[in-house]
């Protein structure tokens, strides 16, 4: 198992480092590809969802919430949009 990538990111236009294991940039991509949106543009929704929790976790938290919330829903067949995901919760 390979261990964590840090790589930059812009969010709402300031830089930031996140740091998550392959496997959830790999899941990542493909989340935005399907929603046909940029990588950035992807992180700065799941970062607006999680900054409106009542206890926001790091971002590299949220994503990985937001990933297995949305591998969950899919699934499931819950969710059929991946962006605006009702069932999104941490």
């Amino acid at each position: 198992m390979a261990g964590p990538v840090k790589r930059s990111v812009t969010i709402a236009g300031h830089q930031t480092s996140i740091t998550l294991e392959p496997l959830f940039w790999d899941a990542l991509r493909v989340a935005a590809a399907k929603a046909a949106l940029p990588l950035n543009a992807l992180i700065a929704q799941i970062d607006v969802l999680r900054i409106a929790s009542a206890d926001p976790p790091n971002l590299a938290s949220a994503i990985r919430l937001w990933l297995f919330a949305h591998a969950r829903d899919t699934l499931d067949g819950d969710c059929s949009n991946i962006v605006d995901c009702d069932n999104y919760s941490q």
